[in-house]
């Protein structure tokens, strides 16, 4: 299996693929980061992330996606910037893969070296350890990409229990089965994956199914069937009114 993990951020996007293989043993394929200028616009630099996470999902075809939960800091116009590259990670990701989690910062450290409060230096030493890599990752936000992959590697058959849209993980539920949306989505990406194509739905009965089977409207998603609704023009109060309209029109008044 191919877990793709992603620290997001603006400037510096890390992200770090590995592969688990049914011992559970980890390897290390490749990490990095995708950088935008600062110089540029926001929509710009939003766009440079979209293209550079599209290549990676295009090159590794990863089978799960998992990425670090925001959390706003002090300096929440920051907080803000983040937020708007986690939402185009998470819009790419979802169209070519569609399994997607999320793991806050503590749970990550928890899961790597047993303590939640682990500096980065620690964080660090244990990626490079259970990677058995020569050396650090370097950039610090690729390595903490690494870890977030890892993290998710670990959570093992309770990984539905971190997936992006499950909300019954703050509820004191011990279960949550993928949804039929990410079911469909799933699928729809092996489908693509077979095929060559970046597209999350293999054919336009995935869609349909996909509309039966969940409300949501669309090919992409946005909004659900039961909110779109056709508004027909009102009939006019006054007795006759459309008749003498026409008439009149048939007369050229």
């Amino acid at each position: 299996m191919i877990i793709l993990g992603i620290d997001p951020g603006l400037a510096t996007l890390g992200f770090g693929v590995i592969e688990k293989d049914e011992r559970g043993n980890f390897r290390a394929i490749d990490c990095g980061v995708v950088t935008t200028p600062k110089d540029e616009g926001l929509p710009v630099r939003l766009a440079m992330l979209e293209e550079g996470l599209q290549r990676i999902l295009d090159k590794y075809h990863p089978d799960e996606v998992a990425m670090e939960e925001l959390f706003f800091s002090k300096n929440i116009t920051t907080g803000i910037a983040v937020a708007h590259a986690r939402g185009v990670a998470l819009l790419t990701c979802v169209k070519a893969c569609g399994r997607l989690y999320e793991y806050t910062p503590m749970q990550i450290k928890q899961a790597l070296t047993g303590y939640g409060k682990a500096d980065k230096k620690q964080m660090q030493a244990t990626v490079t350890s259970l990677l058995r890599l020569k050396s650090v990752p370097k950039p610090d936000d690729a390595a903490d990409a690494l870890a977030i992959a890892l993290c998710h590697g670990y959570a093992g058959r309770f990984g539905e229990l971190f997936a992006v849209n499950n909300m019954t993980r703050t509820k004191g539920h011990n279960t949550a089965p993928a949804t039929a949306y990410q079911e469909l989505m799933a699928a729809g990406a092996r489908a693509s994956k077979r095929a060559k194509s970046s597209g999350g739905f293999s054919s336009a009965q995935s869609v349909n199914a996909l509309q039966n089977a969940t409300g949501i409207a669309g090919v992409t998603g946005v909004g659900r069937a039961s909110s779109v609704r056709v508004i027909e023009p009102q009939k006019s109060k006054t007795k006759g009114a459309g008749t003498r309209l026409s008439e009149n029109k048939e007369k050229g008044k």
